[in-house]
């Protein structure tokens, strides 16, 4: 009688004949009187207990049945379709074949474990391979005065980089590179690590280096400070028309309106002073005074070019005005019209001296009355030739003229003056004919009295 063999669901395997062995499984089954299945049966014992231990999968198998694949020394099962790993991590230096979704892989080159999703392996971890050491993120515990904190480190290639902290501490035990943790990220200051790449916001600028890394990384310390006094070793730009200001009330400010430049002392009626240092003493050449508006130059000014005065020159320093120059021309550049010097007095046009161009000559005057200032050239020797000109003598010392009339020169002319050298007039003359000898030498038509005359005098009597 046949036998009809069933799985634990009722499906049929197969049907097994008298006296045969059934090879339709893994395993030899043997139908009723087959001679020698004691053998059989034994081996088929055999390889369930070692779960058909073989490189090979068994041939025929039935889902769930086991196989100890001795090539990666795994218990697999058969799923109906194929033999899959039954659990824990396949350990070997390739990705596993034919994995199912939870599968875990050791990979013993880098000592990384691996889950299978579905459909890749995905890192389980550690993040670092076995030849990297310890990099990444690891979270650590620390102990300092104020109890263990809680911090996560990051290590690269099995230094530790930076801790990353909720709160600032000190740790009991030394750590290289960390003296003090702060709130954040703190970086391993024997690195000289830093962060790069773009910040939008910082707290604190580390001013500690003047060394920069490139032409656009630029040290902490070659920032110029907002706070205190700072130097820079480069050309300073205000690249707006506000330009600079300075004081703490903004006294001081240069700027710029359409590219003209105004420096302003802003503050009312204060000064705006430029100083020198000469010979170690401060000195003031230039100084513009607020209250008045009044400029003052100290020292000696030297101006190429014209200097332009739309208003009076003044100097209070002294009454005589001192210049170097051998001549001072006056009306330069323009057209001819009269020049030359003003002397302020109580008159209406006070006195001057002037170059009359309508004449052509110098003149001179006062209370807008002038007259020529005769030059030697000008005069003459021959007065009659030459009328209401300016007399000269000659080389002989003569001088020719039309007529001569004269006031009262000198006194009367007597006898006993042989000396003298006025000239008289003509009633001098007339006196000296009339007297001489200091007595009266009369010529009339009435005769002397009796005290008239002296001894020895004469008298000429005039008929009528």
């Amino acid at each position: 009688m046949a036998y009809t063999i069933n799985k634990t669901d009722g499906t049929v395997v197969t049907t097994i004949t008298d006296g045969t062995v059934d090879n339709t499984t893994s395993l030899q089954l043997f139908g009723k009187s087959y001679s020698g299945f004691g053998e059989g049966l034994n081996e088929n014992l055999v390889k369930l207990l070692e779960n058909a231990a073989s490189p090979s999968a068994p041939s025929a198998p039935l889902r769930g049945e086991l196989w100890f694949d001795t090539t990666t020394n795994q218990i697999k099962v058969y799923d109906g379709t194929s033999f899959k790993p039954t659990g824990g991590a396949k350990a070997s230096s390739a990705q596993p074949t034919s994995p199912s979704t939870g599968d875990l892989w050791l990979d013993t080159d880098d000592d990384q474990v691996y889950a299978y999703t579905g459909t890749a392996w995905q890192l389980v971890g550690p993040v670092y391979t076995k030849g990297q050491t310890l990099s990444g993120w690891q979270i650590e515990t620390l102990a300092s005065a104020g109890g263990n904190k809680v911090v996560s480190s990051m290590y690269v290639g099995n230094t530790r980089v930076a801790i990353l902290s909720k709160e600032t501490f000190t740790p009991s035990a030394s750590q290289t590179g960390f003296a003090e943790i702060k709130a954040g990220l703190t970086l391993n200051s024997t690195l000289g690590a830093v962060f790069e790449g773009t910040n939008t916001q910082a707290t604190f600028i580390d001013v500690n280096s003047t060394t920069n890394s490139s032409a656009s990384l630029i040290a902490g310390g070659n920032f110029l400070r907002a706070d205190a006094a700072d130097t820079t070793t480069g050309s300073l730009t205000i690249d707006a028309d506000g330009g600079l200001v300075v004081g703490d009330a903004q006294e001081l400010s240069i700027t710029v309106s359409s590219n003209n430049v105004t420096i302003a002392q802003t503050s009312q009626d204060k000064d705006l002073s430029f100083t020198i240092n000469d010979g170690g003493v401060t000195k003031t050449p230039l100084a513009f005074t607020g209250a008045s508006g009044d400029i003052a130059l100290t020292g000696d000014v030297t101006i190429t070019g014209n200097l332009n005065i739309s208003g009076e020159y003044n100097s209070s320093v002294s009454n005589i005005s001192t210049y170097d120059d051998a001549f001072i021309k006056v009306n330069s550049g323009n057209s001819e019209v009269d020049a030359g010097l003003i002397v302020e007095t109580s008159d209406t046009d006070d006195a001057r001296i002037f170059y009359d161009v309508s004449e052509n000559y110098w003149a001179a005057g006062e209370n807008a009355t002038y007259s020529q200032i005769i030059r030697l050239a000008d005069a003459t020797t021959d007065g009659n030739a030459n009328k209401e000109k300016v007399l000269k003598t000659t080389a002989a010392g003569l001088v020719t003229i039309t007529n001569i009339n004269l006031a009262a020169v000198g006194s009367a002319i007597t006898t006993s003056d042989t000396a003298s050298v006025s000239v008289p007039t003509i009633g001098q003359v007339a006196t000296f004919g009339n007297q001489w000898g200091g007595s009266e030498k009369t010529v009339s038509t009435s005769a002397p009295t009796s005290g008239d005359g002296s001894d020895g005098d004469f008298w000429f009597v005039r008929e009528a």
